[in-house]
């Protein structure tokens, strides 16, 4: 859920900037998006506005470049290791509900939605954003290992991909407008366990 990037060829990978984005992230974690500014990051990060510039048109382009490390960060670390016997579907599955879970905890989402929620509201109407799209990357490649190895119903990969990543997303940004943590039946808890069984009704064979 961050905005797809322009092409520029100053700008080095994402990856390769932490340090920026490790300040980027402080700030909003401190004061939120809107009250960032570059000078702010130029001095967390220890370089000058222009270096920023050349590498960056502005704070938005900066966040979307942190929501991608960070988001692509949580869904590759809840995906759980390969067991000898166990199918693909179970490894997704597993990953999915733990991502979610992760996700919403994450404090730099929770800081978004507190203060900037309007950050994210592009990224649900309007378009797909580099997260978003790294993200179906990923799902519909172990999609089609879990079409291989049998466990995943087959289907075309890219639409069950999208389909899939339509229902987790919608579990991620919207959990909290349906739970209730004083009903036993209506926790974060519960929901996460009918999103399980969502996910394998629909990629059981």
């Amino acid at each position: 859920m961050t905005p797809n990037r322009h092409n520029h060829s100053t700008r080095p990978n994402p990856s390769d900037n932490d340090a920026v984005l490790d300040a980027v992230r402080d700030c909003v974690m401190a004061v939120g998006v809107r009250r960032t500014t570059m000078t702010d990051v130029a001095r967390r990060a220890g370089v000058s506005r222009m270096t920023l510039y050349r590498r960056w048109p502005d704070v938005r382009s900066l966040v979307g470049d942190l929501m991608t490390r960070e988001w692509i960060a949580v869904a590759t670390g809840a995906i759980p290791d390969p067991v000898t016997g166990g199918g693909t579907r179970a490894r997704v599955v597993a990953g999915m509900v733990a991502g979610v879970e992760a996700f919403r905890a994450h404090p730099l989402f929770r800081k978004i939605v507190d203060v900037d929620p309007e950050l994210l509201l592009p990224y649900v109407l309007d378009r797909r954003g580099a997260s978003q799209e790294a993200l179906l990357e990923l799902l519909t490649d172990a999609l089609g290992q879990g079409h291989a190895d049998g466990s995943v119903r087959r289907a075309h990969p890219e639409r069950q991909a999208r389909s899939v990543l339509l229902v987790v997303q919608s579990f991620a940004l919207s959990l909290r407008t349906m739970t209730d943590e004083d009903d036993a039946e209506l926790t974060s808890a519960a929901f996460l366990a009918e999103l399980r069984t969502i996910l394998e009704r629909t990629l059981t064979p």
